[in-house]
């Protein structure tokens, strides 16, 4: 269950939040971390194989929470698992905090780790992705990097993105679920995201649902739950993608709530969801 949010009851809920060490996850896997610090004090932490190719492929993970809570290692078994099987060399950015930071902090911190990232390693491919929050400020990312003519990027992965301050309700088939008790995200702490990174302002680089022009966009992986609040902003957003020409794969999975891969990972939907992204991956960085 996700507490009510407010500015009274955040820092507690932060406070509450713990993810495993890096160490303890990646245990004794052939796997070399190293942590950095930026100009300006954003933390970014590396993670490859010890023995990593060449040219390995890069993939900047940003991390989810609302944007106004958790940290840059809450992925961290996602990306060692992805580092196994795919030889990713990995960042995870710790950027700076909502309500303390409104945009454009957030998304510039996010930003200004990738173009570090990028540099550092010149990545042939370059992946960005996140979940929730972190699926939104990468979606986010990507809208920067075409304007900017910034990092060349392979591909985008947003899972469960949070990508439009205009929802504020479940969708219509899904109202019997808004008022459930153990709901991971509800519409109450959706609000309360949105309201601490705006703090009224609108910007589409923030909302990537609000950018009019979604073309010229590096492929995209679109995956949500059949049963949760993001559900038809997430599907709205693979269906412009994909008609603005960007290649776009989407995947809804039926009854699957909020950030069900973290919450049931041991899940048959996991699994699936889990293959599907394999397989996506698979093919964008190796295209026949």
């Amino acid at each position: 269950m996700t507490p009510e949010l407010s500015a009274e009851t955040l820092p507690a809920i932060r406070a509450s939040l713990r993810n495993p060490a890096p160490e303890e996850v990646i245990g004794g896997r052939d796997i070399v971390r190293s942590e950095h610090v930026l100009d300006g004090g954003v933390a970014v932490t590396v993670l490859r194989p010890r023995l990593a190719r060449p040219d390995a492929p890069g993939l900047y993970s940003i991390h989810g929470g609302g944007m106004v809570m958790d940290d840059r290692f809450a992925d961290l078994p996602r990306l060692v698992a992805l580092i196994e099987e795919f030889g990713f060399v990995c960042a995870t950015v710790e950027y700076r905090l909502a309500p303390e930071h409104p945009h454009p902090i957030p998304l510039e911190d996010c930003y200004a780790g990738l173009g570090w990232f990028a540099e550092t390693f010149g990545f042939a491919q370059l992946v960005v992705g996140g979940g929730s929050a972190g699926g939104g400020l990468s979606a986010g990312v990507a809208l920067l990097a075409r304007d900017r003519g910034g990092p060349a990027l392979a591909g985008q992965l947003l899972l469960c993105p949070m990508l439009d301050d205009r929802t504020s309700a479940f969708p219509e088939d899904l109202e019997d679920l808004a008022d459930l008790e153990d709901l991971v995200w509800t519409r109450e702490a959706n609000d309360f995201g949105w309201r601490s990174l705006l703090a009224g302002q609108t910007s589409p680089y923030a909302a990537p649902a609000r950018m009019a022009d979604l073309s010229g966009l590096p492929p995209a992986f679109v995956e949500v739950g059949g049963a949760e609040l993001f559900r038809d902003e997430d599907v709205t957003y693979a269906q412009r993608l994909a008609q603005a020409g960007v290649p776009t794969e989407l995947h809804v999975w039926a009854g699957a709530h909020h950030g069900f891969d973290r919450f049931a990972p041991e899940a048959e939907v996991t699994r699936a969801a889990l293959a599907a992204r394999s397989s996506w991956l698979r093919r964008l960085l190796s295209p026949r």
